[in-house]
This record gives C-alpha cells, structure tokens and sequence, in this order.
C-alpha cells in the first residue's frame, strides 16, 4: 500500500519515508512498545448529505477522526479501521469509499499519559462510507460524535494534519 502511495509535499514525504523504513525494518510495525508505531484511521463520511462524522477524543482534548492500533494479529490497516469505526461509532455499514485508497499518511506525537512514554503515530487514513449516519453512537459517555459539515469540521478540530485530511476529503463531498 505505501510503496504505490504518493506523497503531497515534503513533510508528507519524510513521514511516508520514515512510515516505509519502519515497516521494512520491523518485525511488527504495529507494537505499541515501540516509540513509532502504524496506526490507521478514518474519517467516516455521510456523502448524500456532504457530512463528516467526529469523535472527542479525552486523551488529546480534541474532536479527531476515529481509528487506532490493531488488535493482535491484526496486520490489514483498512480492516484495522473498519473495526475502530464499528466500535467507536456503532455503525456496521461502514465500507471504504469512494475506493480503498489511503487520502493521507501522517506522523502525529502523542504524549506520555500515566505509565506510558510520549511515543509517535504513523497514521495510515482512510475514508469510510455510511448510508445510515443517524445510527452513530459513541462508545462511550466521554467520546461523542458530531456530525459536521466540512468548514465546521475544520473549525472544530485543533489539529493541523485533521485539517489536511479534511482538505483531502472535500473535492470527495462536493453535494
């Protein structure tokens, strides 16, 4: 997936770059022991009505996509994060849309929290499909969902690299 994949800009290069070699050097890319890891994400689209769904994600404080780390034995990044996305948001038709394709590679920080040390993501995101977007429901009291529309999902969000992705999408959700 990330030998076909294209880059825009250099800081999306050195992050692809790094993501490669780490892949090509490491057993399992995917271990949370290592300082940087592959996670993979989503952002989960409602196209008929040009909607993007959020998540509050407590740890960062923010309203990010949804995604994470593989289970174990998990290997597939799009099957990684199909899962994310029925647990995180309760919705089972999501499906990879308008193809399978990664819209956005990205090495995002993370800090220390308890126990663990600050540590490094290599993102690997996607974008899923629902038909039903009135069936989300957060996983938890503290992680809950909006759905927006794209300037208001750029607005709410903190994160530069969110607002990449979101700049990705928008062309996608022109309704």
């Amino acid at each position: 997936m990330l030998s076909t994949y294209q880059p825009d800009g250099p800081t999306e290069t050195a992050d692809v770059a790094r993501t490669r070699n780490l892949v090509e050097s490491t057993v399992n890319p995917w271990a949370r022991s290592i300082p940087l890891h592959v996670t993979a994400s989503a952002l989960i689209v409602h196209p008929e009505s040009g909607r993007v769904l959020l998540r509050w994600h407590q740890r960062q404080q923010a309203w990010l996509q949804i995604g994470g780390h593989a289970d174990p034995g998990e290997t597939d990044p799009l099957q990684v994060t199909c899962r994310e996305g029925r647990e995180e948001t309760g919705l089972t038709d999501l499906a990879p849309w308008p193809t399978a394709e990664l819209i956005h590679v990205v090495i995002v920080p993370v800090a220390a929290r308890g126990d663990e040390p600050a540590h490094h993501h290599a993102d690997l995101r996607f974008v899923l499909a629902t038909s039903t977007p009135e069936r989300a429901q957060p996983e938890s009291p503290d992680a809950p969902l909006r759905w927006l529309l794209l300037p208001e999902a750029v607005e709410a969000t903190s994160e530069a690299n969110l607002r990449e992705s979101l700049r990705r999408v928008a062309p996608m959700l022109e309704v």
